[in-house]
């Protein structure tokens, strides 16, 4: 889930929302440095998975998730707790040992969305990871937000060189150790020494990532460890040069700011995986084994979560019960800090009226053509494509399918969808107070519409192939469109 970021003056207010929204449960078994049980969500998939192999260990890794809880707006939509769930429950059925890691970077960027770390940790815990590292982004609300989370979800987390300066002891544990068949399988996370540690700077210590991760490994395989993880959270030439100077790493999964690629990376004796960003991909790594317990051979790719990998129902629910909630806290603190504002501005100078937004049916008054060619567009069905997919309430989707978002007139609210939902007249000619009868408009360009038809939602769009379906005197032949992804639910 994102959003637009708040004023610093709100963020206080919506802090209070991580108290008051509820949460998702989970349990674990994990022996932090550190042993993790698998959480009811896991626990019940494992009821219908394959017998598990003890030649063969499946991971499935994600990184620098930054929150995000649903599939992205892209033109292809990827990603989302619902399919990474969908994955976990399809490859315990396939492979039957599966566990699932994340290196870092789980929470939001934005400062102030503590209510979505939280949920993301409860997420985490529910879909059954058994080793999380730790990112820049998990200390943007503190060391002692972070703390609590982890104490209340008791999810797994690991950072080898991460310390707490007053005690000198390490802030979350160095490492963890899982059975899983006949692997004792060691994690331990590494964060870079050279990012931003955010309000907590000042009381926490990051060592060097080489000499830590040396003494690590010799720790886990002092402790019995036959297969050894690296959650690294260094970006692709650090984590890469880990894995070339340590030896005994038998997988890395390479976070910070990494490209993407579809395969992992032999790198000396280690497989690297580089997983991108936002899960719109999950690593999936086969690691096979010998009677020891030990790597034999390995081999990784991504897995796109695109439309193609269905959504767990169960999982759905939640991020959806979430979202709502969420999100209408939100939309009622802006509004009350809306009306303040109007408030003020009325109360300085009582006599100026404010420019806003009117809403089509106003503009149709006098440009009922036009108003009736736009009714035929599929911007003027933007809102029910968001209602169709149940994302109403994301207010990074809302901007580009209503009108006048978050300014003086316009969508504010749900409740405004029937005025301001879709993509109207004003989002191409202006504000409808600013209109002048007396000049013609100004024409359209390429620019207006990449406001929101950009790289990311829109990658193949071409002003030349779209402009003609929203002219108000279009051709008698129109280009076709390409075609919009379909989106599966399980």
């Amino acid at each position: 889930m994102t959003a637009p970021s708040l004023p610093p003056r709100r963020r206080a207010a919506v802090v209070l929302l991580a108290l008051a929204l509820p949460a998702l449960g989970g349990s674990g078994r994990a022996s932090t440095g550190a042993a993790a049980a698998p959480p009811a969500h896991a626990a019940a998939a494992a009821d219908a998975t394959a017998r598990p192999s003890p030649s063969q260990l499946v991971v499935i890794s994600t990184t620098d998730v930054k929150g995000k809880s649903s599939p992205c707006g892209c033109h292809t939509p990827k990603g989302g707790l619902a399919r990474r769930a969908a994955l976990g429950d399809s490859l315990r059925k396939v492979y039957g040992q599966v566990l699932v890691v994340d290196s870092g970077g789980f929470f939001p960027e934005e400062a102030e969305y503590e209510a979505a770390a939280a949920f993301m940790m409860d997420a985490m815990k529910d879909l059954g990871v058994v080793a999380a590292g730790v990112g820049e982004s998990d200390l943007r609300y503190g060391r002692g937000f972070l703390l609590a989370q982890i104490a209340r979800t008791k999810l797994p987390v690991t950072c080898a060189n991460l310390f707490d300066r007053a005690s000198g002891k390490s802030l979350v544990a160095p490492w963890i150790l899982h059975d899983a068949g006949r692997a004792k399988v060691g994690f331990f996370g590494l964060i870079t020494n050279h990012g931003n540690l955010g309000p907590s700077v000042d009381s926490l210590r990051v060592t060097d990532p080489l000499e830590a991760a040396q003494a690590t490994v010799a720790a886990l395989k002092a402790k019995g460890a036959t297969v050894i993880v690296l959650l690294s959270e260094l970006g692709k030439v650090e984590s890469e040069e880990v894995a070339n100077v340590i030896p005994g790493i038998d997988l890395v999964i390479a976070g910070r700011k990494v490209p993407l690629f579809e395969q992992g990376r032999r790198i000396a004796g280690s497989l690297v995986v580089y997983g991108g960003e936002q899960s719109h991909y999950a690593g999936r790594t086969i690691l096979k084994l010998d009677p020891s317990g030990h790597v034999a051979g390995s081999d990784a790719e991504m897995v796109m979560l695109g439309p193609d990998v269905p959504e767990d129902r169960v999982m759905f629910g939640k991020v959806k019960r979430f979202e709502d909630a969420f999100n209408d806290q939100l939309r009622k603190l802006e509004s009350k800090l809306a009306l303040e504002s109007i408030a003020g501005e009325e109360g300085d100078d009582e006599d100026e009226l404010r420019d806003h937004y009117v809403g089509a049916e106003v503009c149709g008054r006098c440009h009922k053509p036009e108003y009736d060619q736009w009714k035929t567009t599929a911007h003027s069905r933007a809102w029910s494509t968001l209602v169709e997919h149940h994302s109403e309430s994301r207010t990074d989707c809302q901007p580009c399918h209503t009108v006048g978002f978050g300014q003086p007139g316009g969508f504010r609210t749900d409740a405004d969808a029937a005025k301001f939902g879709n993509v109207q007249c004003e989002n191409c000619h202006g504000m409808g107070t600013q209109h002048d009868a007396t000049r013609a408009a100004a024409k359209l360009t390429a620019l207006t519409c990449r406001k929101c038809h950009d790289d990311t939602s829109s990658p193949y769009f071409s002003f030349e192939v779209y402009e003609p379906h929203i002219l108000h005197h279009p051709p008698a032949v129109l280009p076709p469109l390409p075609p919009r992804p379909k989106v599966a639910m399980q």
